[in-house]
């Protein structure tokens, strides 16, 4: 199965790219023109991307495009709890492969607080995070299981994170597969994204973005929350 063969929402458009890397390289230059676009329009660009391991070729092509990093402000759809310097921070991840050189100019804005515990935490992220939408380019993965950030199905305060109106920038979520606390941008920060992009890799992820597509209930799949336009899709293999 290909990506073009699933009936996509008016409006979502995908590209399917061979290999890893060359879905890598085109999103690094459609993300880098956005922000280009956003800074001659506003003087300063937002961009938020997702953490793990998949987007490591993404961070590496990104940061060797030609941009004025100094006015870019970069940020997390979601984080561990878990100090800069350990091993599973995504911080610590953006950091190495992607502000260097360059785009090492650019200023990050940390999810990770310290703090007594994690809804404490969150609430100084909450608040760290005020200057943060509308966010110029976001960019999304996806879980086999559906999830996107950190808006896990059946975690704690999945309800409140994905409704529109949500007064919280910034909740605590566990996910069920591991014991790491998470924090996790809510759904009107992450919608409010001028350029919304999806990256997704192989069978799997296809499979459960083609179950995502067809009608029912958002926290099964929480991906089903930003299935709609503008978004764009890269898919390889």
């Amino acid at each position: 199965m290909a990506i073009s063969e699933l009936k996509l929402p008016e409006g979502v458009l995908a590209h399917d790219h061979a290999s890893a890397q060359a879905l890598a390289d085109a999103l690094a230059q459609q993300v880098a023109e956005a922000l280009r676009q956003a800074i001659a329009t506003r003087g300063r660009a937002t961009l938020v991307v997702s953490g793990g391991r998949s987007p490591i070729a993404f961070f590496e092509a990104l940061a060797q495009q030609e941009l004025p990093w100094a006015q870019v402000v970069v940020s997390l759809a979601d984080e561990r709890w878990v100090p800069v310097n350990h091993a599973s921070s995504n911080e610590a991840l953006v950091r190495r492969y992607l502000l260097c050189g360059p785009a090492a100019e650019a200023r990050f804005l940390s999810l990770y607080q310290v703090a007594g515990n994690l809804q404490q935490a969150a609430e100084l992220a909450d608040a760290a995070c005020a200057e943060l939408a509308p966010i110029d380019v976001l960019v999304l993965g996806m879980g086999d299981d559906g999830h996107t950030a950190s808006l896990f199905p059946a975690s704690p305060n999945l309800a409140e994170a994905l409704q529109p109106g949500c007064e919280r920038r910034v909740l605590p979520m566990q996910a069920p597969s591991e014991p790491s606390q998470r924090l996790t941008l809510t759904l009107p920060v992450l919608a409010s994204a001028r350029l919304p992009l999806l990256a997704i890799q192989g069978q799997a992820k296809l499979a459960t973005l083609a179950e995502a597509l067809a009608p029912g209930e958002i926290a099964r799949l929480p991906i089903r929350a930003f299935l709609n336009s503008p978004l764009e899709i890269h898919w390889c293999p």
